[in-house]
């Protein structure tokens, strides 16, 4: 029996200027037309125009956080764009319109240039999860996927400190680790791992080992600034040997300096440790 074709949306919430490396993410999406990505900003001024599966949603950070305080009943504090960090778990609530009518949903960021992502994120995984990470060992605050449902969509309520940091303008790196990255990297087990606040790796651990939930953990990126990076049609190879659903730029954006008056992004082009080679 051939499985559903699952539905994909996914959130990202950025403040400020667009930065330069908008324009691969926007260039990588453009080749995964089933996922929908919908950019929560309050930049108007980006006027390059970019795939149909990319929707832009105008917000100040202001109007988040009246959002945010309406439909959590908390009184939510987002004074930076950093904070929103601690939000993202919440986005099935806090953006259910835009997500009417998906099967899964996700939270996400900008730093990132995806690969081939339905290679990856197979029917056969979405529907037999209800969660999926796209790192072994912790979740992924930059991809995360969660089935588009009241359990999923309010699974960040089940951690015993959610009001505290959503009520805080503290920022507490709740939708990942509560900061703890290299302790569950070191393969240490969630509760040997000591936190401020439970966060959704504590979380979500603990719930798996109860069989509350079905959460998928592989490790399916590439990270950090290791050079012999590819892209090629929509695919991202490493080493020409892996290919990977995406490599995050957190690290390689502070290195890389673009060129200005840079040409249009092409169909094939490297990334070394230092700089994106067209």
């Amino acid at each position: 029996m051939k499985q559903k074709k699952e539905s994909i949306a996914i959130i990202i919430c950025y403040i400020g200027k667009l930065p330069w490396y908008f324009d691969y993410f926007a260039h990588s999406c453009k080749y995964n037309p089933s996922v929908d990505f919908f950019i929560v900003t309050d930049d108007t001024g980006y006027l390059k125009s970019v795939s149909s599966n990319i929707r832009f949603i105008y917000k100040t950070l202001s109007e988040i956080n009246q959002i945010a305080k309406k439909k959590l009943e908390l009184p939510v504090q987002i004074t930076t764009g950093y904070k929103l960090c601690d939000f993202k778990p919440t986005y099935g609530i806090l953006f259910s319109e835009l997500l009417k009518g998906y099967d899964f949903w996700g939270h996400g960021d900008i730093d990132m240039i995806f690969g081939n992502i339905r290679n990856f994120i197979t029917d056969e995984l979405l529907n037999t999860y209800e969660l999926i990470s796209v790192r072994h060992d912790f979740l992924t605050g930059q991809f995360l996927l969660f089935r588009n449902n009241d359990k999923m969509n309010n699974l960040f309520t089940l951690s015993r400190d959610y009001k505290k940091v959503l009520s805080s303008d503290r920022h507490y790196c709740f939708d990942e680790t509560n900061f703890q990255w290299d302790a569950f990297t070191s393969g240490k087990q969630y509760t040997e791992i000591p936190s401020e606040i439970e966060s959704m790796t504590h979380l979500v651990m603990r719930l798996k080992e109860t069989g509350y939930l079905k959460a998928y953990f592989d490790f399916l990126i590439v990270e950090g600034t290791p050079g012999k990076i590819r892209w090629e049609n929509g695919k991202l190879y490493y080493r020409n040997k892996f290919e990977a659903l995406l490599y995050h730029l957190v690290r390689f954006k502070n290195i890389c300096t673009p060129k200005k008056n840079r040409k249009p992004i092409p169909n094939v082009f490297t990334i070394s440790p230092i700089r994106i080679y067209h």
